[in-house]
């Protein structure tokens, strides 16, 4: 089976619900147990992790991690179609082009026997529940001993060094009500928090950028707001999704969000932003990886979205972000580069292969070029 054909058997899971993620979990396992790879399989609330490992347990340790769930689609998302080099479908992207590449490289690299490669595959790492991660449950257990990680999030064939923080907040305004025919007579909270919003994107931070990133990101997630048609509403919540830069201060953003007049927080959330730095010895054995997969320089990028990547960093354990090439993630035409799939595979399989001579070599090296301009 090549990478097309395992990606379309993973896409036409519907993995945005639970019966979708048990079944594709079901069948990653069982295609690795038919290759004679030791596969443990665990759960976290409710939900299946895959957890796979070749080579000996005494060596270099790598953590090859994906996801399998996906955000919500229309039907037709999960009936894979090819169009040239494109693979349509939901997650084709992200991530389970990567998935299934990482799965045929665990294969590649199971006879080998200089490196302890373990294969993750989470159920939760598009879920609305930050606080409560099987990968954080992962990383104080049985993958808290790795040396190096790789998440297969979409990068294009990049090595993503960098990701934002997270800052999600929920605020709340209130007005005054009023009957809906005479709405001069009330205060529209829900016309107020917009302008709270507006107010949110035009603050100093917002127009800060780094040496990765041009700017932070400012998503208006979600309105909640009015209770009947015919009233004017004099309450209304917002959840704002700010992805900060590596070099910005939350605690500084809440307190220029704080300044807003006649609004309250009322809920926070916080992620750290991901950084490695680009010397590290296993990114420089993964650049020098790609480097010959692509026949190119291998590249540095910063990542707008946060990842699970955070959880290893966070925990000691350095972890980049890698992926193939596609667009359109979490889009309505979501596709992945079949070619690329291949090339993403070859990547990992001589990363891999290549490690021990990398680890034992003098880290006399400039270290990772960052992608020309510096913007992810």
């Amino acid at each position: 089976m090549d990478e097309r054909l395992l990606a379309e058997r993973l896409i036409t899971y519907d993995t945005s619900t639970a019966d979708g993620i048990r079944a594709a979990s079901g069948f990653v396992k069982g295609w690795l147990e038919a290759r004679d790879i030791r596969v443990v399989d665990e759960a976290h609330k409710g939900l299946p992790v895959i957890l796979a490992e070749v080579g000996p347990p005494d060596a270099p340790r790598v953590v090859f991690h994906g996801h399998v769930d996906v955000v919500p689609a229309r039907a037709g998302q999960f009936e894979p179609r090819t169009e040239g080099d494109r693979l349509y479908g939901r997650g084709a992207y992200d991530m389970k082009g990567a998935l299934a590449a990482m799965m045929l490289a665990m294969r590649d690299v199971a006879e080998q026997q200089a490196v302890n490669v373990r294969f993750v595959c989470v159920p939760d790492e598009e879920s609305d529940d930050v606080e409560s991660r099987s990968i954080d449950a992962l990383v104080a257990g049985p993958l808290g001993d790795a040396d190096f990680a790789l998440t297969g999030e979409p990068t294009d064939l990049h090595i993503g060094v960098q990701a934002k923080g997270v800052l999600a907040i929920r605020v709340e305004v209130h007005g005054t009500a009023a009957h809906g025919s005479t709405p001069w007579l009330g205060d529209n909270a829900i016309l107020k928090a917009f302008d709270v919003f507006r107010r949110i994107e035009t603050l100093p931070f917002s127009r800060m950028s780094s040496d990765l990133f041009d700017r932070p990101s400012i998503n208006l997630a979600r309105i909640m707001g009015g209770d009947a048609f015919n009233k004017v509403p004099d309450s209304c919540g917002i959840d704002v999704d700010i992805r900060y830069l590596p070099n910005q201060d939350p605690g500084e953003i809440l307190a220029q969000i704080r300044a807003i007049p006649d609004m309250g927080i009322v809920r926070c959330f916080t992620r750290v932003p991901a950084i490695v730095s680009r010397r590290n010895p296993y990114v420089l054995a993964l650049r020098d990886a790609v480097g010959r997969a692509v026949d190119g320089d291998a590249l540095s990028i910063g990542r707008d979205g946060a990842s699970d990547a955070v959880s290893f960093l966070q925990a000691g354990i350095p972890a980049v972000e890698f992926g193939p090439t596609g667009a359109g993630h979490h889009g309505p035409e979501e596709w992945v580069s079949i070619s690329s799939l291949a090339r993403y595979r070859q990547a990992l399989r001589t990363f891999v292969q290549d490690l021990p001579a990398r680890l034992g070599r003098e880290a006399d090296d400039p270290g990772l070029r960052a992608v020309e301009g510096g913007l992810a």
